[in-house]
């Protein structure tokens, strides 16, 4: 992300993302909009998942022991959440975002 918006190092972005005060209500209601107007259509729905991924060490952000689904179990691991937008029976294609 640090590189996408052009610094040369992680740190500021670090300290943004660790110390930043967010709004998850908010942030919702800017998605919301987001979706709505970009991609809206009456069929679609937003889909959260949340997948495991199993770790062996300690050195990737978020990784600790907690449960994870894909496992049925506690276990060394990072939890990814993931948003998708979907719509019923067929694709839509949006080349303009």
């Amino acid at each position: 992300m640090a590189e996408a918006v052009g610094d040369t190092t992680p740190y500021v972005m670090q300290q943004f993302l660790y110390r930043g005060q967010f709004s998850a209500d908010e942030l919702r209601d800017e998605l919301r909009g987001y979706v709505s107007e970009k991609l809206g259509d009456e069929d679609g729905v937003l889909v959260v998942d949340e997948t495991g991924f199993l770790k062996q060490g300690k050195m990737s952000c978020g990784v600790k022991r907690q449960y994870s689904g894909t496992a049925g179990r506690i276990e060394n691991c990072q939890i990814g959440i993931f948003l998708t937008y979907a719509l019923r029976g067929r694709v839509k294609r949006r080349p303009d975002i």
